[in-house]
């Protein structure tokens, strides 16, 4: 496996697997890898002949006030894990490599952003839209792998490769999480034990919402509400948001008809943190 940190060394290497006939994965990522990263690895590692893996804090998609500078990193870690998952390649460059100088040139988004993360985080999609783009032209991969933890940022993505034409098949996977329901964040890292424990009450509230949507509950809001209620009875918890929302539009809705995403963020302490379930 190499570790490469400029446009030009990961063409070089693209351009020679091609002239072999070789397929290419690439598993964007922003580093401090766990096992929800490795299961993405192990999955484009499964159905491509080349895997590239990018390890990136990407500064576009970070507002104000936000963890740019304290989101944890470990380049060694990240590179023992991508190398045992059997990457072949880890493109980790210095935001200099992606945004030089004179950069002035964005992908932006007028659906599917105004909602969920994006009412709080306004600039959050423009930055994700723009560095997947770039990883996009620098791999120019057949498959990319993303998690459904990121619910809204899977289709964004999705949304954003069919109206740009690029060819590119999106591959979603499952989110992983830990024993106890905790979904797999590098943000876990953040939470003390007393925190941690109360994080718990993200997986249990989503449970409860799914309960009702497998018994046949209809009323979005009785849905809704009962995820509030139960997230609310953990004093270290405040939420951001509960929503329900249309599966392949991201618009709210009333009454389920059809797939549905039900996801929440939820402040445990100062953390965010975001999970949710796919009705289909």
């Amino acid at each position: 496996m190499k570790i490469v940190e400029t446009v030009a060394e990961v063409r070089e290497q693209v351009k020679a697997w091609r002239q072999e006939g070789l397929s290419v994965g690439l598993v964007p990522t922003m580093g401090y890898l766990h096992e929800g990263h490795q299961s993405l690895i192990d999955r484009a590692v499964a159905e491509n002949d080349r895997v590239v893996v990018s390890v990136f804090v990407n500064p576009m998609q970070f507002g104000v006030g936000e963890d740019l500078e304290s989101y944890p990193r470990d380049m060694d870690r990240d590179a023992a894990l991508c190398e045992k998952a059997g990457a072949d390649l880890i493109f980790h460059p210095e935001p200099s490599e992606m945004y030089p100088q004179d950069f002035s040139s964005f992908v932006d988004m007028s659906t599917l952003t105004g909602g969920l993360c994006g009412k709080t985080r306004p600039i959050h999609f423009r930055g994700v839209c723009t560095v997947v783009s770039k990883l996009f032209n620098i791999v120019t991969p057949d498959r990319a792998y993303f998690g459904q933890k990121d619910a809204q940022q899977l289709a964004v993505i999705r949304h954003m490769v069919h109206d740009l034409s690029y060819g590119i098949e999106i591959v979603g996977c499952p989110i992983i999480r830990e024993e106890d329901g905790l979904a797999k964040s590098s943000r876990n890292t953040y939470l003390n034990p007393q925190e941690r424990q109360a994080a718990l009450i993200l997986s249990q509230s989503l449970a409860e919402g799914k309960k009702r949507l497998e018994t046949g509950e209809k009323n979005a809001d009785k849905i809704r509400q009962a995820i509030v209620d139960q997230i609310e009875t953990e004093p270290l918890a405040k939420i951001d948001y509960v929503e329900v929302v249309d599966w392949n539009n991201l618009e709210p809705v009333q009454t389920i008809q059809g797939p549905v995403l039900v996801a929440i963020a939820v402040y445990i302490g100062k953390t965010r943190l975001i999970d949710n379930v796919i009705q289909q």
